[in-house]
């Protein structure tokens, strides 16, 4: 059983549905189970998955009503579970962990919680922070995407038994909507980046650094997938930097293979990451990228000058313009460093990552 607020877009939503693919063609009954309903699904749930909402999403108006909305879903959880009675219950992301270990209590299955983001870049409330403490050190396990969370987890949470498994790299990647095929190049160059319009993702940064670029690379064009609140906000700077007929904002696509092999250099621009699924895919569809070297993630899957490029320190605009400069200016060193990075359908396969979990669940 996966536990998981909704299936509104993001990568944690599309790992549990990878997720409930794959143990559904090993032959596992998978039940995924939702606070949201259906309505705010991004990813089809493949058939045969047992698909279960709860209905019980929705903000609290005070903490009164939050600890009430809270028991509630504990106890329709718990129940589902008395039904169906899974081997194991993973709840994917700090909330649905919580719930998941307390529903669980007292019973035979094995409980996994999981973090998908650092800890400390979450914006998680005091109450939800206190209810961490008190449920990861009763799962069988927890598990991190990245060492640098595992580590946190550690020392801020004692008594976890943490773990760390990273998400598996989805190649190649399924077209989905909405299809928004990339525009003709027409001999121009492309620097691609890939994510919600949020400020974890730093996309004004990387706006500040191509500022810097556009004179220098007439023939580079940037262009931003994605969407978020922070749309407007970009869009002005956009706009203010006299960059509107060089950057392009498309918004959310489902064709991403379509633009990853249309471009020509991926960048990760984010002060804050858990593991970048973009990054794998850019590497995977053998784009060479340049990330920022932010607290966890990218440094666990980019090798420093073997197969991509790391950029110091954080958020620094010019850094991340000096790099990016190197590399367009470099074609024989891009694609040195993308014959390397494709290395990554490998390292971070389904079958490898997929062993992993299985070893933690107990199955043979």
């Amino acid at each position: 059983m996966i536990v998981i607020h909704s299936l509104s877009g993001g990568g944690a939503e599309r790992v549990a549905v990878d997720m409930c693919a794959y143990w559904l063609r090993h032959g596992c009954r998978v039940t995924l189970v939702t606070q949201s309903g259906r309505e705010s699904d991004a990813y089809p749930v493949p058939e045969g998955v047992d698909r279960r909402t709860l209905g019980l999403a929705g903000a609290s108006g005070n903490r009164l009503m939050g600890a009430i909305a809270n028991l509630r879903r504990i106890l329709a959880l718990r129940r589902l579970i008395k039904k169906l009675r899974p081997n194991v219950v993973l709840g994917m992301m700090t909330t649905a962990s919580v719930l998941a270990v307390a529903a669980a209590r007292g019973m035979s299955c094995r409980v996994i919680a999981t973090e998908h983001t650092h800890p400390p870049a979450q914006a998680l409330p005091p109450a939800w922070e206190k209810m961490r403490l008190r449920a990861y050190p009763n799962a069988h396990a927890v598990v991190a995407l990245t060492s640098g969370t595992a580590a946190w987890l550690e020392q801020h949470v004692p008594g976890s038994q943490v773990t760390v498994i990273p998400n598996a790299v989805r190649w190649p990647l399924d077209a989905g909507e909405p299809v928004v095929p990339p525009p003709p190049r027409e001999g121009r160059r492309r620097l691609l980046a890939v994510g919600r319009l949020h400020p974890h993702k730093g996309f004004d940064v990387l706006l500040r650094a191509f500022a810097q670029l556009v004179e220098h690379f007439p023939d580079w064009d940037l262009v931003i997938l994605g969407e978020g609140d922070e749309r407007e906000a970009l869009q002005r700077q956009i706009e203010d930097d006299g960059l509107a007929g060089r950057v392009s904002m498309p918004g959310r696509v489902g064709n991403l293979s379509d633009w990853y092999r249309e471009s020509d250099l991926y960048v990760l621009s984010s002060r804050v990451e858990g593991l970048s699924n973009t990054l794998l895919e850019a590497m995977a569809g053998g784009l060479p990228v340049v990330a920022f070297d932010c607290e966890t993630g990218p440094r666990e899957i980019i090798r420093d000058g073997i197969d991509g490029v790391l950029v110091t320190p954080v958020e620094d605009d010019e850094a991340l313009a000096a790099h990016l400069g190197d590399l367009m200016a470099r074609p024989e060193w891009r694609e040195a460093l993308a014959r390397r990075a494709i290395d990554v359908r490998d390292r971070f396969s389904t079958a490898r990552v997929m062993a992993l979990w299985n070893h933690l669940f107990g199955f043979r």
